[in-house]
């Protein structure tokens, strides 16, 4: 099989999202994932006529953000008409998935080309951007009773009433991605991958992290009410359905011990990001400096109750695709969907915390939706090349039980 290299990453700064206070909340989703294609063009000079195809992940595909948003992102980058777009959504995996069939496509040897990535803005939601859920559609009972999903938030408190975590613990995890990514942001860290973002005036949007608050405290944090006792009791029909119930459904003895509130949940913001990708022969025949190759890609499905309990399989099946083991990776990116997440994966793996997430997550910078996985490729590849270590592991949790993953190789 060929190989697929990365030739290079880039990303926006993650906006507050929401109206009236993210910097790139009155900006177009379109332009944002244009930002990146464009810089991608910029930073390597590579001719966009040659893209063979353009996939990015989106979530929520309404309002402003539907449209096959990587084909219209591509026109506006000012790419050239033959390079081709593909959008598509498996929820919070989609950034990982779109990397991960940009580069298949160049491993199977049908494409030379590609660019992988993924554009969110959350600060869409209730304005024609938002998405309900669709395990809950009053049509989709039958669904329901075979499969109950519940809030994501729900099934983070579910996870941790199992598993035994308490909140201290997944405070202190809130706590070190807040220290990490301040760490990271003051000593330039992701300068490397960062871009601007520009308004169509010329004028700057955003040009660094709106969203982390380096001023967290661990007693700051343990003050915060829990976010989802209130919203596992709402009524969701007609047949008083609430999100408790439907745990359960699969667990009618589990008394739910709520822990999780804004500060050890994922933050709620605007962003795009990409990676650009080729075969080999064409990175050579054109002068393209490969920064890194990929190694192995897979997808896992787990327990659609519990949601968010499929990156330790995933972990383990990309790693057994790749003949490899645990200790054989250098960094770990595990997305900080909720605190119980990561604390879980690092746990059920037995890894050294200082090698998972060390320029912090999704709890301290944000998670946007669709963007986040391409974002994490980039960040683990600029710390693999900083720390000049070689391999480097990323997954995450989706909304129905899913987990993509990816291993890359430092060039």
């Amino acid at each position: 099989m060929a190989e697929a290299w990365i030739i290079d990453a880039c990303r926006t700064p993650r906006g507050i999202g929401k109206k009236g206070k993210g910097a790139l909340a009155d900006e177009h989703p379109q332009h944002l994932g244009a930002a990146v294609l464009k810089a991608l063009q910029e930073r390597v000079g590579f001719d966009t006529a040659d893209v063979d195809d353009i996939v990015f992940g989106t979530s929520s595909q309404r309002g402003p953000q539907s449209g096959d948003l990587a084909r219209m992102a591509a026109l506006d980058a000012g790419y050239d008409v033959k390079a081709s777009g593909v959008t598509l959504d498996r929820f919070c995996g989609s950034g990982i998935t779109s990397v991960n069939i940009a580069a298949a496509n160049i491993m199977a040897g049908m494409e030379d080309l590609t660019i992988g990535g993924g554009t969110e803005m959350m600060s869409l939601a209730g304005s024609g951007g938002g998405k309900g859920s669709p395990f809950l559609d009053n049509d989709n009972f039958r669904l329901r009773e075979v499969h109950p999903q519940p809030h994501q938030g729900v099934c983070a408190d579910t996870i941790a009433t199992l598993e035994g975590i308490n909140r201290e613990d997944l405070d202190k995890l809130a706590l070190v991605s807040q220290q990490r990514a301040d760490h990271a942001i003051k000593n330039g860290h992701f300068d490397k991958s960062l871009i601007t973002v520009y308004k169509t005036d010329g004028s700057i949007a955003l040009d660094h992290e709106e969203f982390p608050r380096p001023q967290t405290t661990l007693e700051g944090l343990g003050q915060l009410k829990p976010s989802f006792e209130v919203i596992a009791d709402i009524e969701l029909d007609e047949q008083g359905t609430t999100f408790r119930k439907l745990v359960k459904q699969a667990y009618p003895d589990l008394q739910i011990e709520h822990f999780h509130h804004a500060g050890n949940s994922s933050g709620v913001v605007d962003g795009a990001g990409a990676v650009l990708m080729s075969s080999p022969e064409y990175a050579k025949a054109h002068g393209l400096k490969p920064r890194a190759r990929i190694v192995a890609m897979c997808n896992m499905g787990d327990s659609p109750t519990l949601m968010l309990n499929a990156p330790v399989p995933a972990a383990k099946k990309v790693l057994q695709k790749a003949g490899m083991s645990i200790n054989d990776i250098d960094l770990f990116e595990i997305n900080e969907a909720f605190a119980v997440v990561a604390e879980k994966f690092i746990r059920d793996l037995n890894l050294d915390r200082d090698k998972v997430n060390v320029n912090g997550g999704a709890m301290a910078l944000g998670h946007p939706i669709g963007a986040t996985g391409s974002m994490l490729i980039g960040t683990v590849l600029d710390e693999l090349e900083r720390r000049d270590q070689q391999f480097g592991l990323v997954t995450m949790c989706a909304a129905g039980g899913m987990a993509p993953a990816i291993i890359i190789e430092r060039i």
